[in-house]
C-alpha cells in the first residue's frame, strides 16, 4: 500500500459507510430492486477490474447458447455513445465498448446490448421482436436496481477480496461484506496445480456461507494466435521476434506466456483508447515484427495496424475441479426459472 493510499484511509472509511448504507437501503426495501420474468445471471466482482469477468461470461455463453436465446447486457465502459444500444453490423468497439464488441464478434447468434441503466437495458431487450430467454449481466454486482436470479462473484487468486480494502485505500468498490449477496463465488486465475491445503486456507479467508458455492478456475491460453489472415501456433512463434502489447488491468500472465528475452513489451491502461499517436508508436517499435495482443485489445486495434502483422491470443476460463457441478447449478437455475416464468 503506497503512502497516498494510507493518507486517504479516512476517505475509505467514509466510502465504506456510504456503500454499506446504500446496501442497507436495498436490503430493507427502502430502495427498490426490480425482478424480471426470465432467468438473469449476474457476473461481477468487488474490486475494480482484473478478475476475469470476460472469460467467465464467455464460459456461460458457450455453456448455454446452443439451447437458449441469450443476451448479454453491459455498461459498455468507455464507449463513445449513450443510452441503450443493441449491437448490429454498424457498431464497433468505440460505440459499444471493447468487451461487448468482443462478445458480438465471437458469438453472432446472441444479442449483445449496452446500457448503464441495467433496468432500462433489460426492458429494452424484452421489448424486441425476438426477445431473449436468458440475460447475462456483465459487471453488475453493485447495480442493485436489478435483482438477478443468480449472482456470480469473482475474486482473483492473487488479490482476494478478503485481503483488500475499499477505495481509495484499497481496490474494493464496496466493503467485503458485500460478498454475502453472492450465490456463487469463483476464485479466478489460480495456479493449475492449486493444492487442497491452499483451497482450504482460501475458503477460511473468504468466510464462505453455507448457502454459497465456491469454485476455482485458471486461465488457459490458446495454442494458437489469430489474425485476419489465419493463425499460427504459439510453439511456432516461440523464438520469432515479436512485439507484445496489452491494454488490460493485469497483463503480467499474458506477457509471461509469450515472452522471450528478445521481446518488446508495450503496456497501456485498461480499456485504453488508442490514439493515432499510439498506433504510430506501436508500428515504429514493432518495425517488421509481428504484433501479438490480447483479444480485448485486438477489437480496438483491428483495421488500424496491417492485418498481416497483428495477431491476438484468446483465453478461456477453465475449472480446476467440479466444473460439471458448476454447469449443473447454472443449467438447473435456468431450466427452473423458465418453467416458472
Amino acid at each position: 500500500m503506497n503512502l497516498l493510499r494510507k493518507i486517504l484511509f479516512p476517505f475509505a472509511i467514509i466510502y465504506g459507510i456510504i456503500t454499506s448504507f446504500r446496501n442497507f437501503l436495498y436490503d430493507t426495501g427502502v430502495l427498490k430492486s426490480y425482478s424480471f420474468n426470465l432467468p438473469i445471471i449476474s457476473v461481477g466482482n468487488l474490486s475494480v477490474g482484473g478478475t476475469g469477468k470476460t472469460p467467465q461470461i464467455e464460459y456461460l455463453i458457450r455453456l448455454l447458447n446452443e439451447k437458449y436465446k441469450i443476451a448479454t447486457l453491459s455498461r459498455g465502459y468507455k464507449r463513445k455513445s449513450n443510452d441503450f444500444i443493441l449491437a448490429d453490423a454498424n457498431v464497433n468497439a468505440s460505440i459499444i465498448g471493447d468487451e461487448p464488441f468482443q462478445f458480438y464478434s465471437k458469438f453472432p447468434n446472441i444479442q449483445v446490448a449496452v446500457d448503464a441503466n441495467r433496468k432500462n437495458g433489460i426492458e429494452q431487450l424484452l421489448s424486441q421482436f425476438s426477445k431473449p430467454e436468458l440475460i447475462l449481466l456483465d459487471d453488475a454486482f453493485q447495480h442493485r436496481k436489478v435483482k438477478a436470479g443468480l449472482d456470480i462473484l469473482l475474486t482473483s487468486y492473487n488479490e482476494l477480496y478478503s485481503d483488500d480494502f475499499q477505495l481509495p485505500t484499497g481496490n474494493l468498490r464496496e466493503t467485503r461484506n458485500g460478498a454475502k449477496r453472492a450465490n456463487i463465488i469463483v476464485v479466478t486465475k489460480c495456479p493449475s496445480d492449486l493444492s487442497n491445503k491452499s483451497r482450504n486456507e482460501i475458503t477460511k479467508k473468504l468466510k464462505i456461507k453455507s448457502n454459497q458455492q465456491l469454485f476455482y478456475t485458471t486461465i488457459a491460453y490458446d495454442d494458437f494466435v489469430y489474425s485476419k489472415n489465419g493463425k499460427r501456433s504459439v510453439s511456432e512463434i516461440e523464438n520469432v521476434d515479436k512485439l507484445l502489447l496489452a491494454g488490460i488491468a493485469k497483463p503480467q500472465s499474458f506477457f509471461k506466456y509469450l515472452y522471450n528475452k528478445s521481446e518488446v513489451c508495450l503496456t497501456f491502461s485498461d480499456h485504453h483508447d488508442f490514439t493515432d499517436k499510439d498506433i504510430l508508436e506501436i508500428i515504429n517499435k514493432a518495425k517488421n515484427k509481428i504484433i501479438i495482443t490480447t483479444e480485448k485489445d485486438y477489437v480496438r486495434l483491428n483495421g488500424r495496424i496491417p492485418k498481416e502483422q497483428l495477431f491476438y491470443l484468446p483465453i478461456q476460463s477453465i475449472f480446476l475441479e467440479e466444473g460439471e457441478y458448476f454447469d449443473k447449478i447454472i443449467t438447473n437455475y435456468v431450466e427452473f426459472s423458465l418453467r416458472n416464468s
